[in-house]
């Protein structure tokens, strides 16, 4: 089997139904911030509503809380509701006391953390809509980058996004997995995001911007293999891929897989021999689920049904059962 070209370098238009380019309040998540929003949505009396209270209980300004609350909805973590927000059954079972992984140790939980927030169908947030889930090219950098956020922009909003603002989203994103090394940043701007741990994305050289003839970073993907990528990992990531996109259909093709939207390939940035390997090996050891059709041509992996065929009840025990096994190691 021949390997597999990669789609045309332009990222092309996503499905996502609606686009976030700001929320976040210019900051990126920060170590400390989920473990502590956490302990503090818990309590019964505790919401997101009364702004004073939770920079009081949190220790954080109000441009931090609000950016605070943007990262617990992107990442999953909790929910829109009448208090103001409300944990979600995710969240619980990784960071409640005694849960999956309450203090963000596990670098499995890095890796949830980040598909969750790369695999949004609804309100995708623009940069890893386009970067993570569309960007073919193994390098970026962000005079592209804020031209394909424009583009994004001017589909989506009402109003098209200011440069500036499409460029602080940028910034977000490199400072989400990119670490900081200078001295002139405060304290609190060394405690990093957690996601840099992953090594996703990394400075590689430097070039003229087409536009003004300024030099400027470039970018790239590591797409070496992931060792530490497990098996029931994956599959909680495959599952999710047929979950938020193309729910009614139930096969894809390597090419798909590899580098779709929504797509291991494209999420996790594996190499494609790394890929068909772990796809081999989940239609053997899950025959149930998922089957395997090779041709000469192309791989295609065919899932049990699609998921717009499955109950809510059974999506919520199907993504309860997965979630485990990414920390039990034991094949749900």
């Amino acid at each position: 089997m021949t390997p597999t070209a990669p789609p045309d370098d332009r990222a092309p238009f996503g499905s996502a139904t609606n686009m976030r380019f700001s929320g976040h309040e210019t900051f990126a998540v920060r170590y400390t911030w989920i473990p502590k929003a956490f302990r503090y949505l818990s309590h019964e009396s505790s919401s997101f509503k009364d702004e004073e209270n939770v920079m009081v209980e949190l220790g954080l300004g109000k441009n931090m809380v609000r950016s605070l609350r943007f990262w617990l909805e992107a990442f999953g973590l909790a929910k829109p509701s009448d208090e103001g927000l409300t944990l979600t059954e995710f969240s619980r079972a990784i960071l409640s006391p005694g849960g999956l992984d309450p203090f963000l140790e596990d670098p499995k939980t890095l890796w949830l953390l980040h598909a969750q927030l790369s695999m949004r169908s609804q309100d995708a947030i623009c940069a890893w809509d386009v970067l993570v889930n569309r960007w073919n090219k193994g390098e970026f950098s962000k005079s592209e980058a804020v031209r394909a956020f424009r583009r994004e922009s001017e589909r989506y909003a009402s109003k098209p996004h200011s440069d500036v603002t499409l460029s602080q989203h940028f910034d977000v994103f490199i400072h989400t997995y990119v670490p900081t090394h200078s001295r002139s940043v405060g304290l609190e701007e060394t405690l990093d995001c957690p996601l840099k741990e992953l090594l996703l994305v990394e400075p590689h050289g430097e070039r003229r911007n087409g536009a003004d003839g300024r030099r400027e970073t470039v970018y790239r993907f590591n797409r070496d293999p992931k060792p530490e990528i497990s098996a029931p990992l994956f599959e909680y990531v495959i599952d999710q891929a047929f979950a938020v996109h193309k729910q009614t259909e139930s096969s894809r093709t390597l090419r798909e897989l590899l580098y779709g939207p929504y797509g291991p390939g494209q999420v996790l940035r594996l190499p494609e021999d790394d890929l068909r390997v772990r796809i081999e090996d989940l239609a053997e050891s899950q025959p149930r689920r998922y089957k395997l059709q090779m041709s000469a041509v192309q791989m295609v992996l065919h899932r049990s049904k699609p998921v717009a065929d499955e109950s809510p009840e059974e999506r919520s025990e199907i993504e309860d059962r997965l979630l485990g096994a990414v920390y039990s190691q034991v094949s749900p």
